[in-house]
């Protein structure tokens, strides 16, 4: 019922998953990323466990390979599951149960784990990583819209499409990227339209928020900064921290 892209930038180290569903909120359901650790996409039957287990353990240095085997070794109801993995280096793995919905399938490579259950053909998933290869030079953001809708051109779902997703993460536990289209009759487009939405509107007030090794952030300082700029030169002074931690040593 879905098709996904878990995947890692080479270029930024920036992890992201990007899925589209014939059903609403697929961003909820399907996508998973944490800073330094991976991506995963749980699907068909989904199991929010792969990722919330998984992740940490991918934090530890350990392959997804190893992960999911380990993971899909204890899960009674793997055979109906569906589930792509990323690591923070780059290697990628995939599984898809016998049970899954035709067709179903996934591929991987370099970065990146593809898969999908109740498509039209494997046509799609090929579009999809042909997509996502070919605009490397691009932001991973992007690069996961523009597969996204590769995959819908190509058949996509069998069911149709009403949710899509794309989720970015960076070196902050926060996402850089979080677009969501919940409930659309085109949804592909409409995640296409809100990407330029987000990058023009959103993406330069995370990019100002706070940081771990930058704790006040560039909004808060330029904020501040204007905030000075408009007081008299008196008070100004007399307000600066370090102007009151003299007058209380005195």
């Amino acid at each position: 019922m879905t098709f996904s892209i878990t995947a890692r930038c080479p270029r930024t180290g920036q992890l992201g998953v990007g899925a589209l569903t014939a059903r609403p909120a697929v961003g909820k359901l399907v996508a998973h990323v944490h800073s330094g650790c991976g991506a995963v996409a749980t699907q068909a039957t989904s199991n929010p466990f792969l990722a919330y287990d998984g992740l940490p353990l991918l934090g530890q240095g350990r392959s997804p390979q190893d992960v999911l085997t380990e993971l899909l070794a204890s899960d009674p109801g793997r055979e109906v599951r569906q589930v792509g993995m990323v690591d923070g280096r780059g290697r990628s793995h995939a599984f898809t149960g016998s049970r899954t919905k035709d067709w179903a399938g996934h591929r991987t490579g370099p970065g990146y784990a593809v898969q999908g259950n109740r498509l039209a053909s494997p046509e799609t998933l090929a579009e999809i990583v042909r997509v996502f290869e070919e605009s490397e030079p691009l932001d991973l953001a992007e690069r996961l819209v523009l597969a996204i809708g590769a995959g819908e051109e190509a058949g996509g779902d069998r069911h149709g499409a009403r949710s899509a997703t794309v989720t970015v993460i960076g070196d902050q536990p926060y996402p850089l990227w979080d677009v969501r289209v919940d409930d659309s009759e085109h949804p592909a487009r409409e995640l296409r339209r809100l990407h330029g939405v987000f990058r023009d509107e959103v993406l330069p007030t995370i990019q100002g928020m706070p940081t771990r090794d930058d704790p006040m952030g560039e909004t808060a300082r330029q904020a501040l900064g204007a905030q000075m700029g408009h007081e008299s030169p008196a008070n100004a002074i007399s307000q600066h921290p370090s102007t009151m931690a003299t007058r209380e040593a005195l």
